[in-house]
């Protein structure tokens, strides 16, 4: 016999998927209006289904199709060293599975929610309150959570600062600060005041020697450089207090605190520390919205962003989600204070490996302004370097290839990426030396 459409909806309801639920909100309101059940984290997480035999009107056979989700356990996982997409933190994974296919009781999944409805206007509002709380970001700020990339702003930012006749200044410490520069000539006058390039990019200039343009309406920097692993420890100071302080900080945000106040503009790509591709958040000094050049794109248009409070077209909502789920994970962590501590436990402990390597590795960046993110090096002998990716990648650790434009190998250690990944990672090195040093 047929099934109907409501059997067919009874069955459905009638089957749900067990789930698991994990610390609540911290938002009065949203757990006032999207309740849930507690369970520890760490209690197994199960799915379970019933087998039920659906015979078509036009045939007389029927057919079970069980449907079985094994459970993912840690030893599943492996070490995921990428520059980004990065590595998440396993309970923030946990969390949102558990509430994939019904968010909340609302009966929905974030990927199924319209963009305006309650429940993800609670979303984004609840991802914006607490980002302003890790980062401590005033009223004077408007925060953004767009699409297209940081790349994306290399060109938004002189479109919405400048004219095209206007003076800026570029500092440039690795790849994403010279693409950031080649950007921006074409809807501005940048000037680059200082490059380390000669220099293979493994410096940052002492602030003092730079030779600023007075009139400059802008002077920009990339904080932290992924594929280089160069990191500003301090920022310099806009010569002009009219020149705003504009900074990428895509691989090392929300890595430590920050003092906002200091910037004009902060922006990056939430696929490295804070979340999946396709999110690009935005914070920039309220003052500084509304003078786009005539021909900027309206998506580029950060008054338009700005007024329809990230809203204007379907923002990446599950993205937007996901950040939310990091950005409390973050603050449970003690924010970004206890942060900062670990990632420097991590990054010293791997350096220290290089460092007293008698040279079998590398490190080219000046240590005083080593990333505690992204952390290159190189084989004194080159032709064990691919050896070396594929013996890690059979230890299950992953993605230590360095980028092509550099070679050898490179260790992202974002805040994700928990201390037992770069001990395994050090012992690893160590019995690899031992075997062919």
């Amino acid at each position: 016999m047929a099934m109907s459409a409501a059997a067919t909806q009874s069955f459905l309801l009638n089957n749900k998927t067990a789930r698991q639920n994990y610390q609540t909100l911290k938002s009065a309101t949203h757990i006032a209006a999207f309740p849930y059940t507690h369970v520890h984290p760490t209690t197994t997480l199960t799915s379970t289904y019933k087998s039920m035999s659906i015979s078509c009107s036009a045939a007389a056979s029927t057919t079970t199709t069980p449907f079985q989700t094994p459970p993912s356990t840690s030893s599943d996982r492996v070490f995921n060293f990428a520059a980004g997409p990065a590595t998440l933190p396993e309970n923030v994974l946990q969390k949102a599975q558990a509430d994939l296919v019904n968010w909340r009781g609302s009966g929905m999944s974030v990927m199924e929610m319209s963009h305006r409805g309650k429940e993800f206007l609670s979303i984004i509002q609840k991802a914006e309150s607490d980002l302003r709380t890790l980062l401590n970001i005033s009223d004077e700020y408007a925060v953004l959570f767009l699409q297209g990339g940081a790349t994306t702003q290399f060109a938004a930012i002189p479109l919405n600062i400048c004219s095209p006749d206007d003076a800026v200044d570029y500092i440039v410490t690795g790849s994403w600060g010279d693409k950031a520069f080649k950007e921006a000539v074409k809807y501005s006058k940048p000037n680059v005041i200082w490059s380390g390039k000669s220099e293979k990019y493994t410096k940052i200039p002492s602030f003092d020697s730079l030779v600023q343009n007075p009139d400059a309406k802008y002077l920009h920097i990339c904080a932290n450089e992924t594929i280089h692993g160069v990191e500003f420890k301090n920022y310099p100071t806009p010569l002009n207090e009219k020149t705003i302080l504009v900074a990428d900080m895509s691989s090392n945000f929300c890595s430590k605190p920050v003092d906002v106040s200091k910037f004009g503009i902060i922006y990056a790509g939430a696929q490295k520390n804070v979340g999946p591709s396709g999110v690009t958040i935005v914070i920039i000094r309220k003052d500084l919205i509304g003078n786009a050049q005539e021909s900027t794109p309206v998506m580029l248009d950060y008054k338009i962003h700005a007024e329809n409070n990230s809203l204007y077209n379907t923002p990446p909502c599950y993205g937007i989600y996901m950040c939310g789920l990091v950005f409390e994970d973050l603050l449970d962590q003690g924010g970004l204070v206890e942060v900062e501590k670990k990632n420097q436990k991590k990054a010293q402990i791997l350096y220290d490996a290089i460092d007293s390597s008698n040279g079998f590795y590398r490190c080219p960046v000046e240590k005083s302004v080593r990333s505690l993110m992204n952390v290159p090096f190189t084989l004194a002998k080159p032709e064990l370097e691919a050896e070396f990716v594929k013996t890690a990648a059979g230890e299950k650790m992953v993605q230590l290839k360095g980028h092509r434009s550099v070679g050898g190998m490179r260790a992202s250690i974002y805040n994700a990426m928990p201390l037992a990944g770069v001990e395994k990672l050090v012992a690893f090195m160590k019995e690899f030396q031992a075997k062919h040093g």
